[in-house]
């Protein structure tokens, strides 16, 4: 076993990581199967946020479709992790492989597919992807509708607009309540999403919202 290898089967999460920390100050091509292998099995979210930071320490061109090809592993921490460290690359190479993880089986990709997605979606494929994101509005508990909502916003207004205004008039009580609590947390970043759905909720039950003034 290389010195990296020992490091990452400590128990520790401390030592894992410093190694990673290690392995990203000098970065060296012959680690990246290494940090790869580890992103599929790492406990620890701060280990993995290093993990990836070591890896976008190395040169794309030699590393992101050796991250792409993770995106085909059966593993859904593989997959997760590798997306996210896609969306970290910002390689626009990458969106083809991205875009399939949408309609990925674990709602836990797909969720991080919403976001690599939202930083690498070229110009020409905005509008499509504002669309295949609003076809869930509606669903999921409040944890999944927050990350649906943040990912729509990172579209832009301009964009997403239109898109929250067909699916208020066409959807049922559960999408405009959605559509109201991502057009909210628009206007109000900061604002916070569970008080924007509580209060949409109400306005979709007193029937104030745009979609249902006709």
């Amino acid at each position: 076993m290389t010195p990296l290898e020992t490091a990452f089967a400590n128990r520790d999460p401390s030592v894992r990581l410093y190694a990673a920390l290690k392995a990203g100050m000098s970065p060296s091509l012959r680690d990246v199967e290494i940090l790869l292998r580890q992103c599929a099995v790492e406990p620890d979210f701060q280990v993995r946020e290093i993990l990836t930071w070591a890896l976008i320490r190395q040169p794309a061109g030699e590393v992101v479709p050796k991250v792409i090809l993770e995106l085909m592993r059966p593993e859904p921490q593989t997959r997760r992790q590798a997306l996210h460290t896609l969306s970290k690359f910002r390689d626009v190479s990458a969106w083809p492989a991205v875009a399939c993880r949408l309609d990925d089986e674990d709602q836990d990709v797909v969720r991080t597919a919403w976001y690599a997605a939202v930083a690498l979606v070229p110009e020409n494929q905005r509008n499509w992807l504002a669309e295949k994101l609003a076809a869930s509005l509606g669903s999921g508990d409040e944890d999944i509708k927050r990350s649906l909502s943040r990912a729509l916003v990172g579209l832009g207004e301009e964009v997403i607009a239109p898109v929250l205004s067909a699916a208020a008039e066409h959807g049922d009580a559960a999408v405009r309540q959605h559509v109201e609590a991502t057009e909210r947390l628009l206007r109000d970043p900061d604002s916070g999403f569970a008080p924007s759905l509580k209060s949409a909720r109400r306005e979709v039950m007193l029937g104030r919202t745009k979609s249902t003034k006709g």
